[in-house]
């Protein structure tokens, strides 16, 4: 299990559901359970900030398409360059969990929030709906 953290309103919009494909100018060889975090600044009221809000499977990483632009939660970009992460099945925490100090690259999650992930991955912790995003 890793941990990526981006800024809001797009951490927030993963564990909605509605952002599926995270767009990054690196690839990774990783597969498997991904953390999102959502970083301390730019605050962005009522969105959570420098918490974990979910947990998603990253299933595949492959170059940006334009057909990827709706998934990603963008209007354009130019995609050569970039890569495409493809997440499936987010599970919002049930309380944002933190604080959680943000790194470049992915990171590896505290035990705390590892052992929490697992269990909703699971199935033995009911999740509740994130905050909306505006």
């Amino acid at each position: 299990m890793k941990c990526l953290s981006l800024r809001q309103p797009w951490a927030s919009l993963i564990a909605s559901g509605r952002k599926t494909i995270e767009v990054r100018s690196w690839r990774t060889h990783y597969r498997g359970p991904l953390v999102i975090c959502a970083s301390a600044r730019p605050r962005h009221p009522p969105l959570p900030a420098g918490k974990a809000v979910c947990v998603v499977e990253l299933i595949d990483v492959r170059p940006l398409a334009a057909d990827d632009l709706a998934a990603a939660c963008l209007d354009q970009i130019e995609p050569e360059g970039l890569f495409a992460w493809v997440l499936r099945g987010a599970v919002p925490l049930p309380e944002p969990f933190g604080p959680i100090r943000g790194r470049l690259k992915l990171f590896d999650p505290p035990a705390a929030l590892r052992t929490l992930c697992r269990r909703l991955l699971s199935g033995r912790t009911t999740a509740v709906a994130p905050p909306a995003v505006h």
